[in-house]
C-alpha cells in the first residue's frame, strides 16, 4: 500500500466516523426540555452524546490534516482555509457540548426552580452554536474541498458537484433558519441531507477506491519512489 493510497484510506475512515453523532438527534431530546433542570430522568444519554459528538470534532479537524499534504499541491491557500474552517467547526461542536453538560450539572447540583432560566439559556446558546457550526461551516467546507477536489480531478467530479449543491442548499437552510429566530423547519432539514450524502459518499470513495489518477496522485507516487531508492540497503534489506 502507498502512502498515498493510505492518505485517502485515513481520510475516508475518518470521514465515516463523523456520522458516528447521528444518535444524539435522541439522546439530547430529554436536556433540550423546558424543564429538564427539575425534572427527573438518567443523565447517562447527555454524557454519551457529548462523547460522541467530541469523536465527531477530533475526527473532523482529522480529516483536513490527512487531505491537507495531498490537496496543497492544488491549492495551499485553499488548502489551509479548509483546514481552519474545520478546526473552527470542531470548535463550535466542543461549544455545543459544554452548553449541555452545564445543563446537566445544574440539574445533578439541584439547581431547582431557580436554574430553569439558566439551563434554557444554555439549550439556547447550543442552538445557535450549532446552527452556525454544523448548518453553515460545513458549507464553506464543502465548497473549499470541492473545489480542490474538483479541479486537482482527484475524486470523480460528480462528488464534488454534489458538495456544490449540499453548499447552495445548506446555506440556504441556514439563512431561513437564522431569521426565523432559530426555528428548525423539516424544509431545512431536508436541504441539510446533500451535504450529508456528500460527505458520506467521499468516505466510502475514498476508501473504496483511494484518489484517481492525476498529475497530483503521479507526482506524489513518484516522490515516494525517488525517497524509497535512496534508502540505504545491506544485502537486499532495507536498514
Amino acid at each position: 500500500m502507498t502512502s498515498l493510497r493510505k492518505t485517502a484510506l485515513i481520510a475516508g475512515v475518518l470521514y465515516l466516523v463523523t456520522f458516528v453523532s447521528i444518535p444524539t438527534l435522541f439522546l439530547y431530546g430529554p436536556v433540550k426540555e423546558a424543564n429538564f433542570v427539575v425534572g427527573p430522568g438518567p443523565d447517562t444519554p447527555v454524557m454519551i452524546g457529548g462523547i460522541l459528538e467530541m469523536i465527531v470534532a477530533l475526527a473532523g479537524i482529522g480529516t483536513a490534516v490527512a487531505l491537507y499534504p495531498v490537496v496543497k499541491r492544488q491549492n495551499e491557500a485553499l488548502a489551509l482555509g479548509f483546514v481552519g474552517v474545520r478546526v473552527l467547526e470542531a470548535a463550535t461542536i466542543f461549544g455545543c457540548v459544554v452548553s449541555l453538560l452545564s445543563v446537566v450539572t445544574l440539574r445533578q447540583a439541584g439547581a431547582g426552580a431557580d436554574g430553569l432560566v439558566t439551563g434554557q439559556a444554555l439549550v439556547a446558546f447550543h442552538d445557535w452554536i450549532f446552527l452556525l457550526g454544523q448548518s453553515f461551516l460545513p458549507a464553506v467546507n464543502a465548497l473549499l474541498l470541492g473545489t480542490l477536489l474538483y479541479r486537482s480531478r482527484l475524486v470523480p467530479r460528480g462528488l464534488p458537484l454534489l458538495g456544490f449543491v449540499g453548499a447552495a442548499l445548506l446555506v440556504i437552510a441556514f439563512t431561513a433558519t437564522l431569521f426565523s429566530g432559530g426555528q428548525v423547519s423539516a424544509l431545512a432539514g431536508l436541504f441539510a441531507i446533500p451535504i450529508a450524502v456528500w460527505e458520506f459518499s467521499l468516505g466510502v470513495y475514498l476508501v473504496v477506491k483511494g484518489f484517481k489518477p492525476s498529475p497530483i496522485s503521479a507526482e506524489m507516487e513518484a516522490a515516494d519512489t525517488r525517497a524509497a531508492s535512496r534508502v540505504p540497503t545491506i544485502s537486499g534489506q532495507i536498514i
